[in-house]
């Protein structure tokens, strides 16, 4: 397929941008990369891309890059699960999707795909598998992160609804694969644990999926998805204990059998988060991440199987090119 007109990624310095630029590259399509100037280059190097330099919190910077649109797959996004000031990370993704969405209209772009999270979903409490009829409130959402996405899904909607954005919603799991650069909070855990560096866990489950599955889910809703509908692009539920000995198994490890109650964690999660204030850098356990952990975190794709034609790969193949790719780098011994 070699469609006309342009197709603008953003976020492609990232993880899962990176794998959604490369698919469309690969398919043949003329695209473009929107980046910061400040933002580390290795995912995108040496693609066959134009990268324009913007910022989602300056829409007047974005112009250049939607010259010649006809398409726009907007996955940047600030993902972390912890910021000193919360606020930071609500405010940079409300303004960034807002003022891409806004821009994207003025610029007559045809057709959009706006990477949402499965973080916009309201969990169940007995543990069943969500799908796409049980959106959050912004008040429902645990932790900064999730409630900027909630904030930013909930937008575009409305612009879909009462300015004609031709959106389609994506809502991946849990995405994990090679190319993980930064990493994020998921490859954080594959890393540690590869490492010998978590002897315990919490009681708790995570939708695995391979980022390049997702990326390929995000393709499909371009092609074919319906605008205004969400669509969970997710993998195989899995405990949290299971992940850890998948891993564990992959690197020759023992995997660790403590299994160990949230409640007692809160301490250490309240002293991680004062020394981060201090060092700046994201900590590796937090309150909000244990008041998550209370839930698990499963979904159903059934809906982006049936529309999309989606689907994933067993998500241990994710596992073993996450630890490939981290290894290659460095990242685990």
């Amino acid at each position: 397929m070699n469609p006309s007109g342009k197709t603008l990624v953003t976020g492609a310095t990232g993880f899962v941008g990176a794998a959604v630029a490369r698919a469309l590259i690969a398919r043949g399509e003329r695209v473009v990369l929107l980046a910061r100037q400040t933002s580390a280059r290795g995912n995108i190097e040496g693609l066959d891309a134009e990268v324009v330099v913007g910022d989602l919190r300056d829409a007047a910077s974005l112009r250049p890059a939607l010259r010649g649109v006809e398409r726009l797959y907007h996955v940047a996004a600030d993902y972390r699960m912890w910021a000193p000031d919360p606020n930071e990370i609500v405010e940079a993704n409300r303004i960034g999707t807002g003022n891409i969405m806004a821009e994207a209209l003025r610029a007559g772009v045809s057709r959009i795909v706006y990477c949402s999270s499965v973080a916009t979903l309201k969990l169940k409490d007995d543990g069943r598998p969500v799908d796409e009829t049980s959106p959050a409130k912004p008040h429902q959402a645990i932790g900064a992160y999730k409630k900027s996405k909630t904030i930013a899904e909930r937008l575009v909607e409305q612009m879909v609804a009462e300015q004609g954005l031709p959106a389609v919603i994506v809502n991946p799991s849990t995405p994990i694969g090679p190319r993980d650069i930064k990493p994020t909070p998921t490859g954080r855990i594959i890393v540690e644990a590869a490492s010998g560096r978590m002897p315990g866990y919490v009681d708790t489950g995570l939708n695995l999926v391979h980022v390049d599955d997702v990326a390929a889910g995000h393709i499909a809703a371009m092609e074919r998805g319906r605008i205004g509908e969400r669509y969970i692009l997710g993998g195989q539920d899995a405990p949290l204990g299971t992940m850890l000995a998948e891993i564990a198994a992959l690197v020759g490890r023992r995997p660790p059998k403590l299994k160990m109650p949230r409640r007692p964690l809160f301490p250490l999660a309240y002293g991680a988060e004062a020394v981060a204030r201090i060092t700046r850098k994201e900590p590796f356990i937090t309150a909000d991440a244990l008041r998550m952990a209370k839930y698990r975190m499963y979904f159903s794709s059934a809906k982006a199987e049936r529309e999309l034609g989606f689907s994933a790969r067993p998500y241990a193949q994710a596992l073993a090119d996450a630890v490939e790719w981290f290894r290659e780098k460095g990242m685990i011994a």
